[in-house]
């Protein structure tokens, strides 16, 4: 039996734990875990002995859309189905140096097209609150295995419009969306390069910090790599918030947010008024227009990183026969699911030949106005606070039932602060019928210090 519970004794205990009994442990408990909430695409089996490091023999699971060396890496998609990476990400390059243990590949939506991880052609999670319900999307099986998990663990997930807070709120788990450059993204299987950011999911604010701290800072192997110097993103844990404006936009508590997830989430805004910080209604009028933005630019930027998927180079291949067009049609559509096609097909729409004025570049515009909306904000406020889901995790019935626009509707919290690039945490806010909610924190490009201040000052809160 593994006593040790929390990441941080873990850690600090980390030279008494004998590694082979313990990731054995570790292992049991992953594949018991799998076959009641499905979390993993891959499980990984073979542990060298780990580095000495900050986290020493820590398991660590990755989303599948980020690269590990000799461990298999599908993106939740049969096209990558045995695709088995040469390389390490440099953030999981970064967790091993100090010492982390790969658990495993976490499932996920195909490519990350989607809310609730029902789009993945592996395993769907099953949520741990209620396992006919979703854990959220795309990151589903980071947060499923962090919610389920009785032994200290960390998970690196990945967001490009709301895929860790999503997951996150819907699993009662901590999770934080780095500002865009932060965390190198080198090694990691994109979906829309400028939105894609890789971050964490874990059971507290110190866990998230933690590993902030590890997998953070320049790389030059991503051109859009921040040059900043490396920090310790645990100093700021338990620092005073007096003081600390909070910005409350009246956009994100309005139609489609359940009245009990809106009064949750004021309830948590009284308690960091109570702690001595201070809080301001406001307006965001761009956020109406962010969810058709978002879906132009990232269709569009998904059509062209997905070409590279044509059979010839790796994952899926069939026996050469034909033009390459009937070849590459031929894998593409035995390889990719429904979600994965249509947000092909509309991509390549919005980029042809007297469409890309009309709607992608317009989109790119309007993404500027919503950057400079926050970048305002954050002139006169510290952070801001929101619901993190409109909805309480749905059940699966209910999801089959959604249109593909309702679908992308439920993206409407988080996709302006994905595409303005900020920093943003979902802390658990408590639950309602049984179920988790989230309070979403976003702050300024590069001010990951402020969400953490106020994630920890609400630990241990009634």
């Amino acid at each position: 039996m593994i006593e040790i519970k929390t990441v941080k004794e873990f850690v600090e205990n980390a030279d008494s734990i004998d590694f082979d009994d313990f990731i054995s442990s570790v292992i049991e408990k992953c594949e018991k875990i799998q076959s009641k909430y499905q979390p993993f695409i891959t499980i990984n089996k073979n542990h060298a002995k780990p580095k000495k490091g900050l986290i020493h023999a820590l398991p660590v699971s990755v989303k599948d859309c980020i690269c590990t060396k000799d461990l298999q890496s599908t993106a939740g998609s049969k096209i990558l189905e045995g695709y088995i990476p040469p390389f390490d990400a440099t953030c999981v390059t970064k967790i091993k140096q100090q010492g982390g243990v790969i658990i495993g590949k976490t499932t996920q939506d195909e490519f990350g097209f989607g809310t609730f991880n029902v789009n993945s052609k592996y395993a769907i999670p099953k949520n741990p609150f209620d396992v006919e319900r979703s854990c959220g999307g795309s990151s589903g099986g980071a947060g499923c295995i962090t919610a389920a998990a009785d032994f200290p663990h960390i998970a690196i997930a990945e967001s490009t419009g709301g895929s860790i807070t999503a997951p996150a709120a819907f699993t009662g788990t901590y999770g934080l969306t780095p500002t865009y450059g932060r965390v190198s993204r080198y090694g990691l299987i994109d979906y829309a390069n400028s939105m894609d950011k890789i971050g964490v999911i874990a059971k507290s604010t110190y866990d998230i910090a933690l590993m902030l701290s590890i997998i953070s800072g320049y790389d030059p192997l991503d051109s859009t790599s921040a040059d900043l110097a490396e920090q310790d993103f645990t100093k700021f844990i338990g620092k005073d918030i007096k003081g600390m404006k909070i910005a409350v936009p009246k956009e994100y508590f309005g139609e489609g947010v359940d009245k009990k997830i809106a009064d949750l989430i004021w309830e948590k805004i009284k308690q960091l008024e109570s702690l001595g910080a201070s809080y301001e209604e406001i307006s965001l009028p761009m956020t109406k227009y962010a969810i058709p933005a978002y879906y132009i630019i990232a269709v569009s930027e998904a059509s062209t990183n997905l070409a590279k998927f044509c059979g010839l180079r790796y994952g899926l291949h069939k026996q050469l026969s034909g033009n390459f067009d009937e070849y590459f049609a031929s894998v593409r559509s035995q390889g990719f699911g429904e979600e994965t096609k249509r947000r092909i097909i509309l991509g390549t729409y919005a980029r042809m030949a007297g469409f890309r004025d009309a709607y992608y570049l317009k989109a790119l515009k309007i993404r500027t106005l919503i950057i400079q909306e926050f970048k305002k904000t954050f002139k006169s406020f510290d952070i801001i606070a929101a619901p993190s889901m409109p909805v309480l995790p749905l059940k699966f019935s209910e999801i089959e039932n959604l249109k593909p626009i309702e679908n992308y509707m439920m993206d409407i919290l988080t996709i302006a602060p994905n595409m303005a690039g900020i920093p943003m945490i979902s802390v658990p806010a408590g639950l309602i019928n049984g179920l988790p909610a989230g309070l979403h924190l976003m702050a300024d490009h590069f001010n990951e210090a402020a969400l953490i201040k106020a994630s920890s000052s609400l630990e241990g809160l009634e």
